[in-house]
């Protein structure tokens, strides 16, 4: 399924997710699945995933960045 993480998007459906890939080729992955639910809003807040409940209520989910250099390959994101 494709969400638009712009903080202000609903999601249309319930989904269980455990990544997130951009258009650019990066990846967040969330150090555990998690839960969406029809009406949360996903957006990211100085790179890091923000998940805002239909209630309001704020979720800053672990995970981390990652590159994709091709269709299954993974590797960790530079640090600065």
């Amino acid at each position: 399924m494709r969400l638009i993480a712009d903080g202000t998007t609903a999601a249309s459906r319930s989904v269980l997710m455990n990544e997130l890939e951009t258009d650019a080729g990066y990846a967040f992955e969330l150090d555990r699945p998690l839960f969406l639910a029809v009406g949360d809003r996903v957006g990211f807040e100085d790179g890091n995933l923000v998940v805002t409940r239909a209630s309001g209520e704020r979720l800053r989910p672990a995970g981390s960045w990652s590159t994709r250099c091709r269709l299954g390959c993974r590797r960790p994101a530079a640090t600065a």
